[in-house]
This record gives structure tokens, sequence and C-alpha cells, in this order.
């Protein structure tokens, strides 16, 4: 019946717009203004995500009124509505605090009213379909040490040149992260939740083996995954690493081996690959190591710098005008990621660069990703 369907929409396409359609080998049905041909999505569960950042909430939220917050969270969610957004990664502990009601973390300062803002984000993502995921920085706490939990002493805290942090190596720092996140996905319904890249600091201080670093941090996403299920089977975990495979063993101490290779750790992987085609490490090369590390059952989703549409590189020798002198990057760089076998979408680096374009090279960017959706 399905395929009987199927024929007949493809039947009256070539009727009706026969000079202005093509097809993939999965039957897509695509465009052709401009004689441009799109790969489109073999799949309909393709995750389209954008991250939102605690950058966003002072240019949203800053000195509103609880009515005029949710007013904003409700446009928010109209402008995803119209670039085809399904997922969000919204971050709701950024410095040892919350955006929504805790009994382990005081309310963001970010916020002019104390109001949980995550109740109002969930309610929309239910109301327009949208798959919300809590975004979580687990050790950082910044600069302001008023923050640190009471579930912790001080001899628990790190206080280096780079800011304060929760040590990984603590038990008792592992167990308010622990406790603090079956708290989050008993109260609230979400997808799921995401750590960032943010693990151990890189001016860590204290004498402790790289293996007792790893075995600290696997500890810990092992944990946070069994609370997880052991709360909520249907809720997911995930984290979003540096790009840079490097990084992750010699500075966050992040064995990304480990995790992708066994399935009691994570259901997802979200690589930040917030390079060009000609960067340092070339796109293409990195998404192809990315995806031969993943062993086990973890769904891969490609992190993509739209933030970096219209602004010089200055982390790539190579070319740091490439996004400068380009307007398809993005367009390109999904299109690539289509054709890899354990591909399951892409998310966007960060909300307010796809919503509110400050610069032509961005609006053309978007206008060429929206060319194939």
């Amino acid at each position: 019946m399905k395929r009987i369907l199927l024929l007949v929409v493809i039947f009256l396409a070539l009727i009706f717009n026969k000079d202005n359609i093509k097809f993939t080998k999965n039957n897509d049905i695509i465009k052709n203004n401009d004689n441009d041909i799109s790969i489109k999505s073999s799949t309909p569960l393709e995750t389209r995500g954008v991250f939102i950042s605690y950058l966003e909430y002072s240019n949203h939220f800053k000195d509103k009124k609880e009515k005029e917050i949710i007013k904003e969270i409700e446009n928010i969610f109209i402008e995803l509505n119209k670039y085809s957004i399904n997922t969000i990664y919204l971050q709701v502990r950024m410095f040892s605090d919350a955006i929504y009601k805790s009994n382990y973390f005081k309310y963001t300062s970010l916020i002019s009213e104390e109001i949980d803002l995550l109740k109002y984000f969930i309610d929309y993502a239910n109301k327009y379909n949208i798959s919300l995921y809590a975004w979580i920085n687990p050790f950082r706490i910044g600069k302001n040490k008023e923050y640190i939990s009471s579930y912790v002493s001080d001899l628990d805290v790190l206080y280096l040149d780079s800011g304060i942090y929760y040590d990984p190596n603590s038990k008792n720092v592992k167990e308010l992260i622990v406790n603090s996140i079956k708290e989050l996905v008993t109260n609230y319904n979400i997808k799921g939740i995401i750590f960032d890249d943010y693990f151990y600091p890189k001016d860590y201080n204290k004498e402790v083996s790289k293996i007792d670093k790893y075995n600290a941090i696997n500890d810990l996403i092992k944990s946070v995954y069994k609370v997880i299920k052991t709360t909520n089977k249907d809720c997911l975990f995930g984290i979003s690493p540096d790009a840079n495979i490097d990084n992750n063993y010699n500075i966050s101490y992040l064995d990304i081996k480990e995790i992708l290779s066994k399935d009691n750790y994570i259901d997802f992987i979200i690589p930040q690959i917030y390079y060009g085609f000609n960067s340092n490490k070339p796109f293409i090369e990195s998404v192809n190591e990315w995806k031969l590390l993943v062993k086990n059952k973890a769904k891969l989703i490609i992190g993509l710098a739209l933030y970096k549409c219209g602004s010089k590189d200055n982390y790539s020798k190579n070319d740091p005008l490439e996004w400068v002198n380009n307007k398809d990057i993005i367009k390109r760089q999904i299109e690539y990621i289509r054709t890899i076998n354990n591909y399951t979408g892409f998310s966007l680096y960060r909300l307010d660069f796809l919503i509110n374009r400050d610069n032509d090279n961005l609006k053309k960017e978007i206008e060429n990703y929206l060319k194939i959706l």
C-alpha cells in the first residue's frame, strides 16, 4: 500500500512540476530551481538539532518579567519550526547553577526572575513536537564561589587560574553530579541528558596519574548512565566532546575509545566538528575518524559550527578565510555526513546564529541549508 501511495505522489509531482523535480536513489523528491542537485535525508528520523547556550539567555531574557520570558520562549520555538529543527540541547546548568528547581544548585543569576525556565521550554517543546535534552556542564563553577553546592566541601573544589571547578577525582563530586542528574530525570519530562566537553580543567594541579583521570571520568559517565536508566529507561544520555581526539586524551582525559566500545556508557555522541573543509584538521577527515571510533550502539550526531559562518577562523592556519569566502559550507557538510553509514543527524552551534543572522554570509548559509531539508 505504501508503495502505491509513493507512486501516486511521484506521478502527480511529474505532471504538475515536471521541469522542476529530480529524484535521488532513495526516491526523495528534490526541487531543482537553480540546477543545484542536493542530497536529501533518506530517513525522517534524522536529528536536526541546535544548541541553546547560556549565552542566549542574556540576549532573550535579560531584564524581562515572567510573562515576557514565556512569550520570548514561544517566539524561539516559532523560529525553530521555520528551520525544521526537531531537537534542542538546552543548557540547564552552566556554572554550578540551574534554570530549574533544584535541591542541589542555586538558581542562575542569568535570568532576572527566578522562574522554572526549563519547565516552560519543555511545555513549548511538547507543543511543537521538538525533543529537548538538558545540557549540563558537570564540573565548571566559573568565577563565583557562592554557587558552590552545599553538598560538597571546600576540599572537593579546585581554585585555578582558569576558574573554579569541582574536582573530577572527588567521590563527593561524583555523588553530587549523579544525584543531581537523578533529580532532573525524576522531576522533568526530558528526552535526555548531555554533557559537553569540559571534564578535567586544562590547568588541573593535583598529582593524579593519567589512568586514574581516565578511570574517574569513565566511572562518572557509567554511573550517570546507570542512574538515568534506573530512573527512566527511555531517557537518553550522551556527550559532546572536542572533535580533536588527542585533546580528549591529553587535556580533558576523556577515554573516548573505551566509551564508544561498550554499551553501558552513552546512547549518543555529538563530536564538535567545528572545522572547515580546509582546516588544519579537515572536516571530512575528522568525520571519518569519528565514524570509525563508534564500535557500540551509540548514535553518531555531528556538531556543526554555524557560528563561524562569515567570520575569520583564527584556529585554521591553512585557510582562515574559508568561512568568509564560502556561503554553503554548512550545506555541503550536511550533504557529506548524510553519506556515512552510521550517521543519524546534526546539531548546529548555536541558536542565535540561526535566528538572529548578523551578516550576509550567514544569511546565505541559512538559505543554502534550507534547500536540503
